[in-house]
């Protein structure tokens, strides 16, 4: 185990290139909207509270707009967290274990996040392409419920894209600790 907020040794981020530079700003502009949408959502619902107990007025629609926004704000920060390691990690059975190891099991550990958000990425367009189809609107708010689902869609392809940016850094360094370790 480590101290909460300090990355072991094994876990720091290798350097990135120029493509894993641009991969990385793009995945802040993502968390920054999802962040600023969530402190909009936020406002909204104080408003809707505030109104529906001071003045019997709360924002129409309010649950229905805190639904589809906290989903897409959700999804655009998953990206972000690929990029910076945050994702929570039981590293019980593998803290004893070399560096190469270590890296090469973090390796695989991106791999599989990568496809299962492509595997996401792709049922969710599909799944926002049939609600548009079908004219699927919310109940209070008539409004098409697709655009909530397509709107996702970019930020489960960046995860995948992060993942895949992950697993790769991750096998090179891999490598690294490897061609260092005594045979």
């Amino acid at each position: 185990m480590h101290e909460p907020g300090v990355m072991p040794q094994h876990e720091v981020l290798p350097r990135r290139g120029p493509a894993g530079r641009l991969l990385f700003k793009i995945t802040q502009g993502f968390a920054l909207a999802g962040g600023l949408l969530f402190i909009a959502l936020v406002l909204m619902s104080l408003v809707s509270i505030v109104g529906r107990k001071l003045a019997a007025m709360p924002v129409p629609g309010d649950i229905e707009m805190l639904q589809m926004g906290t989903a897409v704000a959700s999804a655009a920060l998953l990206p972000y967290c690929e990029m910076i390691a945050g994702h929570l990690r039981v590293d019980f059975f593998t803290a004893n274990a070399s560096p190469r190891v270590r890296r090469s099991l973090d390796a695989i550990s991106h791999l599989l996040l990568a496809l299962v958000a492509a595997l996401i990425a792709w049922r969710t367009g599909v799944a926002a392409n049939g609600l548009r189809l079908v004219g699927e609107t919310s109940m209070m708010l008539s409004w098409p419920v697709w655009p909530a689902w397509a709107l996702m869609v970019p930020s489960f392809v960046l995860f995948a894209i992060a993942g895949l940016y992950n697993a790769v850094q991750e096998l090179r360094m891999a490598r690294i600790d490897g061609e260092g370790a005594p045979a």
